[in-house]
Formats: structure tokens, C-alpha cells, sequence
């Protein structure tokens, strides 16, 4: 017997470790009232296996790099082949393929912004405004990640603000929670060592040199804290070497624990005492919520996002992006206070339970799906 619960499509660029990837695991994870499938336009990861809805299907396409017109009709194809209800494209380098979803006439066509990449901060580039606009002609909905992109939607970009949702990222309070028994694989000490921790893809738009910067100038800020303090960095990437390199020739990589991507970031999260997030651009950092849902005292760049979880002295520090000197100062104050510490853990916690839980986000995703299907504007 065909299962009748109706099919949602999540149509994304690349399906492996990232933060905008996880948004879709939870949303796959906890919204079993729809059947998903994934469709990668290049490759689908190991990174698969966090899905845990049985029956969830995942398809890459393997485009190599280009213009992805050549592909709008195997997306057409395989769009009247699966016949869902839903098509969720994700960023602009999934966004072309709303025209083959509006050609095959998917009931419900939804398109996501999470954020914007290094070579274009800000969403200040004409040519992708216009993309964007010419893409999302037949796209009934748009879905905003934070209030900077939803105001990027309906300003520069034009679309009516009818169009335009903002659902934030939610986090599972009950799997990322304070914790006080570390896992065997976690190097360092409670009490004995004060660790500042970041998790994240080590690409350019999260700066993780920035990062490691800061740290090394804590050496001059805080020299008595300094042989006590430990930097902890989880993800993998293309800048993951030139970090390791860094902290090498700066002789603090017996300070360091940089282990690549990592399956166990749940049970690590918690052993932080500092959640440092370096990036230049953000949406709603699934990585920010998370460390917050563990207790940990966040820094964080006030870019995206960020300044809608992070208030400012209220539950964590914001400081500008780009500027490891701002970043080393902030994380000297909290090194060196640890009142203020606690004091900025226990009310990021408290935040992230009263105003950033994966119930209401599982919610907005579950109406935005089963709604009234909305007129375009296109």
C-alpha cells in the first residue's frame, strides 16, 4: 500500500555538513506527518546519515560547475516522476530550479534565504538581486531566516511582503543541553582548563583565522589565564590546514584541538566555556542556538542573524566582523571575569528555551506545508 501522506521535495545545492543542511535534518527528522526526499544538484555526503525518517529518499544530480540550465528538464522529469506537494529550494545556488517545479506544477513551491556567502555579503550585488527576482516568479512563498534577510526580500530584492515568512531556526533543547560528564574523545578538563570553542565549516565566510588570531593574541591580554586555555575548533574544510598551520607556528598547537568534521558535536558542545562565532555572514546560526542550548558564554560577529540571538552584555557579546583584535578583547573579558561568564551562559540558555525551541519551528514548517496554497506574484 503507497504511503498518502504528501511528498516534500528539498531541492538544495549541496547536502553535506553545514548549517543550512541540519536546518533540513530537523526539519525532515521532525515533521513525520510528510514524506521527504532530498535532491542534491551536485553530490549527496555521508552527511545523510543524521536523516532518521525511514523511507526518506535522496537523489543527487551531479551537475558540475555552471549555469544549470541543461538540467531543467531531468529536474522536470524526475518533479512529475515523484509528484509532490511541496518543491523547497534552499540559497540561490538551488534557486533555478523553481522553473522546472513551476513547469512540472508542484502545488505548493517554497524557496528559503539562510544567508549570504563571502562573495557576496550583504546581498549588495545588483546581479543577484535580479537573479533572485527572475527565479522566484512563480514561487508562492518565500522563507526568511532572520529579520536581515526577510528585510533584504522585500527591500532590494523587491518580492511583496505577503510572499515573504520569516521562521527562524529552532534547536532541540532535550539532545543539546548543559552536560557535565564529558565523552571519552573530549581532550581537556573541567576546572583545569578554560576552553573557547567554535563549530563550524572551516570556509572563508566563517573565518575561522580570525578566530585562531584571537586566540594567540590572548597570549599579551591574559598571560596569567594563558597556559590554562585551550581553543577547540570542530569542522572540516578547505582552511582547516592553513589554521593548524597557524597555531603550528605560533607554537600554541599543543593548546589546540582541531579534529575535522566531527559526528559527536552534541556531547562536545556542552564542555565549552566560551562559544566563539567568528563568521562574516550569518542567518540564524544552528551552531550559535546550539552552544546557547548548552550553556556556553557566546561571542559572536555582528553580522546576519546573530543580533537577534545574541543581545548585547544582556546574554552575550557581539563584536564587528573581520576584526580579531574586537574578537581578543571580548574573549579576554570573559576569561578574565567569570561572573560575567555564567552570567551571560545562564541567560543565553534561558533564551534559547523561551524563544528559540524546535517545537515552534516544527510548527511554522508544518502550516507554511499544509496551508492554503498562496497566489504568486509572478
Amino acid at each position: 500500500m503507497s504511503d498518502p501522506r504528501p511528498l516534500v521535495v528539498h531541492l538544495l545545492h549541496r547536502f553535506d555538513t553545514g548549517g543550512l543542511e541540519n536546518g533540513v535534518v530537523n526539519v525532515i527528522n521532525h515533521l513525520p506527518a510528510f514524506r521527504h526526499a532530498v535532491v542534491a544538484v551536485t553530490e549527496i555526503t555521508a552527511f545523510k546519515e543524521r536523516v532518521k525518517a525511514p523511507g526518506t529518499q535522496f537523489i543527487a544530480l551531479n551537475k558540475p560547475p555552471g549555469q544549470g540550465f541543461w538540467l531543467y528538464p531531468r529536474v522536470y522529469r524526475l518533479l512529475r516522476e515523484l509528484r509532490p506537494a511541496v518543491v523547497h529550494t534552499r540559497n540561490l545556488g538551488a534557486m533555478e530550479f523553481q522553473w522546472p517545479a513551476w513547469a512540472a506544477r508542484v502545488p505548493l513551491r517554497v524557496h528559503s534565504e539562510h544567508g549570504w556567502d563571502t562573495n557576496d555579503l550583504g546581498g549588495v550585488s545588483r546581479t543577484n538581486q535580479r537573479l533572485r527576482r527572475v527565479y522566484g516568479v512563480g514561487t508562492h512563498r518565500f522563507v526568511a531566516l532572520s529579520k536581515a534577510i526577510e528585510t533584504y526580500l522585500t527591500g532590494p530584492v523587491g518580492f511583496a511582503r505577503e510572499r515573504v515568512l520569516r521562521i527562524c531556526n529552532g534547536v532541540d533543547t532535550q539532545r543539546f543541553a548543559p552536560a557535565t560528564l564529558a565523552p571519552e574523545a573530549w581532550p581537556y578538563r573541567r576546572g583545569e582548563h578554560l576552553v573557547i570553542g567554535a563549530v563550524g565549516r572551516m570556509q572563508a565566510v566563517k573565518d575561522p583565522l580570525n578566530l585562531v588570531d584571537a586566540f594567540l593574541r590572548l597570549r599579551e591580554l591574559c598571560p596569567a589565564d594563558w597556559p590554562r586555555l585551550r581553543l577547540a575548533m570542530l569542522g572540516g574544510g578547505p582552511l582547516l590546514e592553513a589554521a593548524q598551520q597557524r597555531l603550528r607556528e605560533a607554537g600554541a598547537a599543543d593548546q589546540a584541538w582541531l579534529p575535522g568534521d566531527r559526528s559527536d558535536v552534541a556531547a562536545l558542545l556542552p564542555h565549552f566555556d566560551i562559544f566563539a562565532l567568528p563568521s562574516q555572514a550569518e542567518g540564524i546560526s544552528n551552531t550559535l542556538l546550539e552552544a546557547m542550548a548548552c550553556a556556553c558564554a557566546p561571542v559572536a560577529t555582528e553580522v546576519g542573524g546573530n543580533p537577534e540571538l545574541v543581545e548585547d552584555e544582556a546574554n552575550g557579546l557581539l563584536v564587528p566582523a573581520q576584526d580579531s583584535a574586537a574578537l581578543a578583547a571580548a574573549l579576554a573579558r570573559l576569561v578574565s571575569d567569570p561572573a560575567l561568564r555564567e552570567r551571560l551562559a545562564a541567560a543565553s540558555l534561558q533564551r534559547v528555551r523561551e524563544q528559540f525551541s524546535l517545537d515552534g519551528m516544527m510548527a511554522a514548517y508544518g502550516r507554511l506545508y499544509a496551508g492554503p496554497i498562496p497566489r504568486t506574484g509572478g
